[in-house]
């Protein structure tokens, strides 16, 4: 059963454009910030486990750092190959509080 699960404060989210890796319930997660939308992603690349939280936001893309394979933040597949994907999580904000549904 999932919940969402508390992952940072309001002012700790990226800014536009840029990713940044977050731990929640157990979860490594990427939280981006894709034109001013924050999503929120698995954190490892199915193409070699890059960290997806450590590369940046290009055309509406999470890009990971590694090889450039670059995912949607809404469905989670690789632009290039969307058999691959990468699991996205439902995201919301309470208060100065955001929660990740995991």
């Amino acid at each position: 059963m999932s919940e969402f699960v508390r992952v940072c404060g309001r002012a700790e989210l990226p800014q536009v454009g840029h990713a940044k890796e977050f731990s929640a319930g157990g979860k490594a997660l990427c939280l981006a910030n894709v034109n001013g939308t924050v999503c929120a992603t698995d954190n490892e690349c199915p193409h070699h486990g890059g960290p997806l939280g450590e590369g940046y936001v290009e055309d509406g893309k999470i890009v990971c750092p590694w090889h450039s394979w670059a995912f949607d933040p809404i469905t989670g597949e690789a632009s290039h190959f969307p058999q691959a994907k990468v699991q996205v999580y439902e995201i919301t904000l309470r208060n100065e509080d955001v929660y990740v549904k995991v």
